[in-house]
């Protein structure tokens, strides 16, 4: 890399409308989940995964809105990190949430890349190991190609990973009527029950991860402050329906035991709703596991390159390519990042982790949002306002859900 060839200001280029930060998000969430864990929800919930589903959208939504009024307050790379260090002054505590957010997507990504191994698998026999490493270098190098174009392509893959859910959902209504029953099954009052569906919950809640990758993505948005906030509620509302209507189906439709043993679940939900055979849902399946692994590294990558910004790490990672607006230095690093995990690690331990990280940082992002509030910290950008329970009752249920994952 030449020195013409980099811009050292590290200026990232605003190039995102909302319907783009739409897909962006969508594409991410729907990616991270129905497609790779409705079988290991399934496993622990059974008839009731529509409830841990539910239970996950709610503690969700509650930090939605905590994300929505930090996003805006302090529009910068690195989100998480800028949010804890205005709230507590306290560079250490900022840099160790900085890491955190890091890893969460990293990990991520590794966990979404062995999801689609076993998609990628129904096509071409080649070693899980080789298609981890084809994966994750193909979509590296398209990350660092540009952020217009990396959220461009992951909005083509949204467009057809939801065209796939939405042929399942059209199917089961016109062959399954009875699916809606399984909308409206209460669980029975007992602890074997509750618990499994608490425990999925936090798998499931996994598959709601990526609303918050577009606070790290606010200095490529053209109107922040607007477009940013819409963004992560209509992901939120969007991928809630898709996924409690696919849940319901996906139990309906297949026994829990085959559905949990699966590599590709959603093949066998489609196979016995449309009795057609699940080619092209697979290759819907592909598209929209790589969707989700392109957007967490370039999350990933943005997340090192806001840290290196503000100090946190060396300056080296923050450099952006002049003719791509892109932090190839720090793409680089999340590449060799998630090939590593993908190789080393199965992936529930992976979702399991990722969520626990993932709770972790909301619990900081609300806490300090009422740090903020608390302090009456005035913010000269143009942000939203959310009422302040919002922020307490994301806190306590993030909290809930971290001692559910360790007990």
């Amino acid at each position: 890399m030449t020195a013409s060839s980099v811009d050292i200001s590290g200026n990232l280029r605003r190039r995102l409308g909302l319907p783009l930060l739409v897909l962006y998000g969508t594409g991410i969430t729907i990616g991270a989940g129905i497609y790779v864990l409705i079988g290991a929800v399934a496993g622990h919930a059974g008839a009731y995964s529509v409830w841990s589903f539910l239970l996950a959208a709610l503690v969700m939504g509650l930090t939605v809105a905590s994300y929505a009024e930090m996003a805006t307050r302090y529009p910068v790379s690195a989100g998480e990190a800028a949010y804890v260090r205005a709230a507590f002054n306290s560079r250490l505590l900022s840099t160790i949430v900085g890491l955190l957010t890091l890893c969460t997507g990293v990990v991520a990504a590794g966990a979404v890349t062995l999801g689609s191994v076993g998609y990628i698998r129904q096509f071409v026999d080649l070693p899980p190991p080789v298609i981890v490493v084809a994966v994750v270098m193909s979509l590296g190098a398209i990350a660092a190609w540009g952020i217009l174009e990396s959220v461009v392509l992951a909005g083509v893959f949204t467009v057809i990973e939801a065209g796939g859910l939405a042929w399942i959902i059209l199917a089961a209504i016109w062959h399954m009527p009875s699916f809606p029953s399984a909308l409206v099954a209460f669980p029975p009052m007992n602890a074997a029950a509750l618990s499994g569906i608490a425990y999925a919950s936090l798998l499931a809640f996994f598959a709601f991860v990526g609303f918050e990758d577009l606070a790290n993505v606010v200095e490529e948005a053209k109107v922040p402050h607007r477009d940013i906030p819409r963004a992560m509620v209509l992901t939120l509302l969007i991928t809630s329906v898709l996924y409690i209507l696919i849940a319901a189906i996906s139990i309906t439709a297949v026994p829990t035991d085959r559905l949990t043993a699966s590599p590709a679940p959603l093949s066998l939900v489609f196979r016995t709703v449309t009795g057609m055979e699940p080619v092209p849902l697979n290759v819907i399946a592909v598209v929209a596991t790589l969707n989700t692994v392109l957007a967490q590294m370039t999350m990933a990558a943005r997340v090192i390159y806001g840290m290196s910004r503000q100090g946190d790490l060396p300056r080296l990672l923050s450099r952006v390519h002049a003719s791509t607006g892109t932090p190839v230095i720090a793409t680089g690093l999340v590449m060799l990042s998630v090939i590593a995990l993908a190789l080393a690690f199965p992936i529930e331990r992976l979702a399991t982790g990722t969520s626990v990280a993932t709770l972790a940082t909301f619990a900081m992002v609300n806490l300090s949002l009422l740090c903020i509030r608390a302090r009456h910290v005035h913010s000269v950008e143009r942000h939203v306002r959310i009422p302040i329970w919002v922020p307490i009752l994301g806190f306590l249920t993030c909290l809930t859900m971290i001692g559910v994952a360790i007990a």
